[in-house]
């Protein structure tokens, strides 16, 4: 690893985990890239930490969206159903600070 970065196996487990969770959740194929990260936030009200997911659909379509808790408590209930998965679709000139 360079500089300072260090590697913690349960996070990385996390993470790892998550991915699955949504390749799960909205029938993803492997060849999909499904992002996983965890952000500081510093609003007032906004949790310390979350966690946002980025997935890619048919035609290039971004999907996202956040869960207000660090990655090692996301569980799978946490994730949107099924059925939101064209809700979480932004249109491709969309942009925010979060990700």
């Amino acid at each position: 690893m360079f500089g300072t970065f260090k590697s913690d196996p349960a996070q990385d487990a996390a993470y790892a985990q998550v991915q699955r969770w949504v390749r799960e959740r909205f029938s993803l194929g492997a060849d999909t890239a499904v992002l996983v990260s965890e952000l500081a936030c510093n609003l007032s009200g906004c949790p310390p930490l979350e966690t946002v997911i980025a997935f890619w659909s048919a035609a290039d379509k971004r999907h996202h969206y956040k869960v207000f808790k660090p990655v090692q408590e996301v569980n799978a209930d946490d994730l949107p159903p099924y059925w939101m998965k064209d809700a979480l679709a932004v249109p491709p000139d969309w942009a925010c600070d979060c990700c």
